[in-house]
């Protein structure tokens, strides 16, 4: 696989994510910008400026229509992605940790971080579809208080109303939004922090990430283990500024865990830092990175990749 690097950002990558075709590829760090580049070749095509503050979190809708962004300024923002304009921005008393929209586009999800004596809140707000996107509401469908851990990530399920959780203490847990009730948890889904809770493509598992150094695969109705017949995960982190200086470390590698028989069949290095956020194509046919190295890394996958054989002999009817 030969990599292409997007050199675009100035300080660390937060997160990245593709579009529902694929064809775009959003980045946004702690420089303020998010940019929108060409998956297939990397060229840049845009960014959305008008946060103040290190961006953390970032979303696109199914139809690559509305961007929304969260950011260490205390604002939610939603974008024209074709034009870059900021259509509303909503503002709080604390950072914006986390955003997602609904399997439909017509709400969003946002965390904003307990700090200040603000607790941790989890906000709905209905997406105004009509029209130009600026005719939005302030006030949020739905608001609610986790209590105890605070979420550090979350996504709407298939159910409705249902939302899945990670927190700070490692719990993973579903949510009911319109009355706050936490109606299953597993406490022990990590031990440490939850820093990053995917999807799969049809909303029936996800995946967390977590600082005690695992990655765990969760139904979204149940929270309980997941198999599926597409068998690779992929995996990136790294260490600590103090570590890093300790061991003199210079390359970090993506890895790939087969999930079912729960070993590691590969790595890809190429970054100078952690490894801060891991996006796949919607597709398969490849994926990106970002680090704390303030580059992008896209990796289209080789044919090799999709001839081999992950079960061996074994034969999977997909």
């Amino acid at each position: 696989m030969r990599p292409i690097v997007l050199q675009g950002h100035e300080r660390p990558l937060t997160q990245i994510k593709y579009n529902a075709e694929g064809d775009l590829l959003f980045s946004c760090s702690k420089d303020y910008v998010i940019s929108v580049w060409s998956s297939h070749n990397g060229e840049r095509i845009g960014t959305y400026d008008g946060h103040n503050g290190s961006i953390w979190t970032v979303d696109v809708d199914s139809k690559s229509r509305f961007l929304v962004s969260g950011s260490a300024d205390n604002t939610l923002r939603l974008w024209n992605v074709s034009s870059g304009e900021c259509l509303y921005t909503w503002e709080f008393s604390t950072a914006v940790k986390w955003v997602a929209f609904s399997e439909d586009d017509t709400q969003v999800v946002c965390i904003t971080e307990q700090r200040m004596g603000h607790p941790c809140s989890i906000r709905v707000f209905n997406i105004e579809r009509e029209g130009d996107g600026k005719n939005q509401s302030q006030v949020p469908l739905y608001l609610f208080n986790p209590i105890g851990s605070k979420a550090r990530a979350c996504a709407f399920t298939l159910i409705p109303n249902i939302l899945i959780t990670g927190h700070e203490s490692g719990k993973v847990a579903l949510f009911n939004v319109q009355t706050g009730e936490e109606i299953a948890s597993n406490e022990r889904a990590h031990s440490d922090s939850v820093m990053d809770l995917q999807l799969s493509k049809d909303r029936t598992y996800c995946i967390t990430a977590s600082r005690d150094k695992t990655a765990r695969i969760h139904d979204t109705k149940k929270l309980n283990g997941h198999q599926d017949t597409r068998p690779y995960v992929l995996l990136g982190g790294g260490l600590t500024a103090m570590t890093i200086a300790m061991q003199a470390k210079t390359n970090f590698d993506t890895r790939f865990w087969h999930q079912v028989y729960e070993e590691e069949v590969g790595h890809v290095g190429g970054h100078f830092g952690p490894i801060n956020t891991i996006a796949v194509h919607p597709e398969g046919t490849s994926f990106a990175t970002g680090s704390e190295d303030g580059f992008v890394r896209v990796l289209h996958f080789d044919d090799s990749y999709f001839k081999a054989q992950p079960y061996g002999a074994v034969k999977i009817d997909y």
